[in-house]
């Protein structure tokens, strides 16, 4: 699915250095593509966490030197801080290793159309850069996290796929949907108000594809719960991808024609539905 050739991939937090962070689905991910530019949408290195404790295991460091020697390779990288690296923001304008860091950016897809790429913290109606699940309190947090990392490996081990717990608990939580869909049209009303097509964030660890009233709102998810990134080609069909053992379409894109993915598709790859998904996503793609 992302073997072929890409024109732009869009990642968020990644959040390297904490214990929940996919690095390994991750890595691989980043050695199956060939991209010509590479946005780093935010919250890549957990800062805050390294600040409070030192987690920094072999596969963290190995995702490092792969965007390096992306970077090395002729990809164009440009880091985007969020609200977990914020310190990085004031690199704003440097580049460091071949990456170059920006505060924010425009992006011209493939067809023409106008994106702005945020992180997407500065429109956290909270404003904290929290996430939903940390309202539920530390403790409800830690468990949730805990129970994950503990179920997976038990999945691991039994040869069953990954299963993203929180993407389960999020689609079960009237307050948290209603979180997201507040969410989700406050950052379109800002593109449709700068006149964008659309605008690619993170941020919510929730990734998605939607056309808001004419503006294409484009969530790349996350690589701690979902392990998903947005990918755009050379005619600008754009695709929301799941990457564990299971590699699964969620959204795709054609101009302002969306088709949706499916929760259970990403929860259950094993489903009818991901083969449907599938065969619904080739009758968007254009013909070679």
């Amino acid at each position: 699915m992302a073997s072929r050739p890409l024109r732009t991939v869009f990642l968020s937090d990644v959040h390297l250095g904490t214990p929940d962070c996919k690095a390994e689905y991750l890595l691989d991910f980043l050695r199956h593509i060939r991209c010509r530019q590479l946005y780093l949408v935010g919250d890549i290195i957990d800062l805050e966490a390294l600040d409070e404790h030192l987690y920094w295991p072999a596969t963290h460091a190995a995702v490092v030197g792969q965007l390096l020697r992306m970077a090395r390779a002729g990809t164009e990288v440009i880091y985007i801080p969020g609200n977990h690296d914020a310190a990085m923001r004031r690199f704003a304008g440097r580049r460091i290793g071949g990456i170059r860091i920006m505060r924010n950016a425009v992006h011209i897809g493939a067809d023409g159309r106008r994106f702005r790429v945020s992180h997407g913290d500065e429109f956290d109606p909270h404003h904290g850069g929290k996430r939903w699940l940390y309202r539920l309190g530390d403790t409800s947090q830690q468990l949730i996290c805990w129970a994950k990392r503990r179920l997976n490996r038990w999945r691991r081990r039994h040869a069953l796929p990954y299963l993203p717990l929180t993407i389960i608990i999020k689609s079960r939580i009237a307050r948290a949907l209603a979180y997201i869909q507040q969410y989700e049209h406050m950052v379109a009303a800002r593109a449709r108000g700068q006149g964008f097509d659309g605008h690619i964030c993170g941020h919510i660890h929730f990734g998605g594809i939607r056309n808001i009233d004419g503006v294409l709102y484009c969530n790349d998810g996350d690589w701690v719960e979902h392990c998903t990134a947005l990918t755009e080609d050379d005619t600008g069909y754009m695709e929301l991808l799941h990457w564990t053992e299971q590699r699964t379409c969620l959204a795709n894109a054609l101009g302002n024609r969306v088709q949706p993915g499916m929760v259970a598709a990403l929860a259950f790859g094993t489903l009818p539905a991901v083969a449907s998904l599938q065969q619904d996503a080739a009758t968007l793609r254009p013909a070679a």
